[in-house]
């Protein structure tokens, strides 16, 4: 069998030729490699986990049901029905729908969001954004345009519950 790229070699007088080695040499075009459309790296680059950088995007043709837990920063831009829970930013881009819980630090809602957000340091909702839930935050922004039908307690820090000891139990 010939190798594609082998010559032919010329037949001798009783020798058996074999009907590839009779093909005549196929060239292929020369690619300029100094191109850098048409450069291959030897690796690809391995994808940032931490929250200062490495971002996941759900995309606008995607619908996904599940959860999402973790660290880094999260888009969305499609559809997700489940609760979100990381350590880093979440924002929900317009024309997105998000159908369940979120605790992040950083919330910007530009689509909609069904479900309640916990424990934000900020949460901003741009125009067009629309939440029905609750949203306790440090702080919030709300652009003119957007819509929002919930609880909303924000400037508040989370004060744990001080017990005295005498009312602990009915305390008599």
């Amino acid at each position: 069998m010939a190798l594609w790229n082998e010559k032919p070699t010329p037949a001798t007088s009783g020798s058996v030729v074999s009907p590839s080695a009779a093909l005549p040499e196929r060239h292929l075009p020369e690619r300029n490699i100094s191109d850098p459309a048409l450069a291959v790296s030897p690796r690809r680059p391995t994808p940032k986990t931490s929250s200062e950088g490495g971002e996941s995007v759900i995309a606008a043709n995607l619908n996904i049901e599940g959860k999402i837990e973790g660290s880094g920063n999260v888009r969305m831009a499609g559809r997700f029905k489940g609760d979100v829970r990381i350590d880093g930013n979440f924002s929900i881009e317009s024309g997105a729908h998000l159908t369940g819980q979120v605790l992040a630090s950083i919330v910007v809602v530009g689509g909609e969001l069904q479900g309640n957000i916990e424990s934000a340091k900020r949460v901003d909702v741009q125009e067009g954004g629309v939440i029905v839930g609750d949203v306790k935050a440090g702080s919030i922004t709300v652009a003119a345009g957007s819509r929002m039908r919930g609880h909303v307690e924000f400037g508040w820090e989370d004060e744990k519950i001080k017990v005295k000891p005498g009312l602990v139990g009915g305390g008599s």
